[in-house]
């Protein structure tokens, strides 16, 4: 059964990142939505490998998926990843460095404040594991987008060839 601070939680998790699309621009949404969703779907099975590898554990019975990493997944990581792309892509940098700041903070002041409040804890990964663990998928929303806007951009001058001939 699901405690009221953990549904809170959850639906707090969920809507305050998304209502921050409202503020981002469509322009931006549409640039950088491939690579976000990308990242979405692939944070969402490195979560099920986490989940059976135990390396968190929820203190509310039975664990359950959908009710205890799902949230993670699909509440911030969007929002989040389309805003940092926003401020950040085109200055590799700057992107690691909002990262590094990013994750850090969650790595090791947010799971605490969380295993405080008996919501989630570490089990198998030390924080300092936890913050590689969610670091390392940065490289990879910047190299998706960075393909993304690569091949728009061949496909943009092939249009244009093709118009000229």
């Amino acid at each position: 059964m699901i405690s009221r601070k953990h549904l809170l939680f959850n639906v707090l998790l969920l809507v305050v990142p998304w209502l921050s699309i409202l503020f981002l621009g469509k322009h931006h949404i549409k640039r950088f939505s491939v690579s976000a969703i990308f990242i979405v779907i692939f944070e969402i099975i490195n979560h099920i490998y986490g989940h059976k590898r135990k390396w968190w554990k929820f203190y509310d019975k039975p664990r359950f998926f959908l009710r205890d990493e799902l949230p993670f997944s699909i509440g911030p990581y969007m929002p989040i990843s389309l805003w940092i792309l926003k401020y950040s892509f085109g200055n590799f940098k700057k992107f690691v460095l909002i990262n590094v700041i990013a994750d850090g903070v969650f790595a090791f002041l947010i799971m605490n404040f969380l295993k405080r409040l008996k919501i989630v804890r570490l089990k198998r990964l030390s924080n300092i594991q936890f913050f590689i663990y969610l670091h390392y998928k940065c490289y990879l929303l910047y190299g998706i987008q960075y393909l993304y806007e690569k091949f728009k951009r061949l496909r943009y001058n092939a249009n244009i060839l093709e118009r000229t001939f």
